[in-house]
């Protein structure tokens, strides 16, 4: 897919609109545009919805950040937070602006929840690969004996579970890229329409691949992706980071009593609001 075309400047059209109505018609066209892409490619890219001052406010909460719990992991290769907006919930009224919230609201119906919120800072000099795959696990708040659901993994930051595919189809992932990221830093790989295939097991992961394609992001924009697609990252070959903020967000509830560890309430469109329901 090319994300180019998700990305040409807004002009006139022809008819008998005026050129107000005509910017609108076309946002509206684009908008469309990215949902389809997203919807049959399993991934897209938005135009930037965060201005540079507005990176530079959430980069300002990242880098003052301390690492005083087992959600901080910083070595020289790479520094990423769990449970990001609990351990920095300065980042909500950042994260959430108007753009951001538009955009949520056009991929999911409410109840939104927020059930993965991590940070990665791929810094230069980092050289690490992350190999094809699926994201088919999700953190819960408890093990629980459930038809479908499984393995599970218990760690020390909480119980993690492979659910239904139907569970995994409900989420959408937003990556909010805080540089510009192509080839050179890091840029996700991409297998566009591996979704649809479901569950791949790995030793047939090799003949989805020769389809790849690369995904670059500007600073600024937000790549959307969903959890089946298959992806990975290859070694960066310069020396610019690839900061991230990776949100994950699905409408549905688990059955049995059974919740998302990191859920959260998006309520009034506004920031998230812990769920205590």
């Amino acid at each position: 897919m090319r994300n180019e075309q998700l990305k040409e400047p807004l002009g006139e059209v022809p008819g008998s609109a005026g050129p107000a109505e005509a910017v609108v018609d076309q946002a509206a066209s684009r908008k469309t545009s990215l949902l389809n892409a997203y919807q049959r490619d399993g991934f897209a890219v938005t135009e930037p919805l965060y201005s540079a001052a507005e990176i530079q406010a959430m980069l300002a909460v990242l880098e003052q950040a301390g690492s005083g719990s087992g959600n901080f992991r910083r070595t020289a290769e790479l520094f990423a937070i769990r449970n990001l907006l609990t351990e920095l919930p300065a980042l909500r009224p950042l994260i959430w602006n108007e753009r951001f919230t538009g955009l949520l609201n056009q991929l999911l119906p409410a109840p939104q929840y927020l059930i993965k919120a991590i940070y990665f800072d791929k810094p230069a000099g980092s050289n690490w690969v992350v190999a094809w795959h699926q994201d088919l696990m999700v953190a819960v708040d408890r093990r629980a004996e459930l038809p479908g659901f499984g393995p599970w993994k218990v760690k020390p930051e909480g119980v993690t579970v492979q659910p239904p595919r139907e569970y995994l189809a409900s989420i959408c992932t937003l990556r909010i890229h805080l540089d510009a990221c192509d080839a050179g830093n890091g840029a996700l790989r991409v297998v566009p329409g591996s979704h649809r295939q479901g569950v791949i097991a790995a030793a047939d992961i090799a003949d989805f691949t020769p389809a790849a394609t690369f995904c670059p992001v500007p600073a600024g924009a937000v790549m959307l992706m969903k959890p089946l697609t298959l992806h990975a990252s290859h070694r960066s070959t310069d020396e610019r980071p690839r900061r991230v903020i990776h949100l994950e967000f699905s409408s549905q509830t688990l059955p049995g009593g059974l919740r998302w560890r990191e859920a959260a309430t998006l309520l009034n469109d506004a920031e998230p609001v812990h769920s205590t329901s």
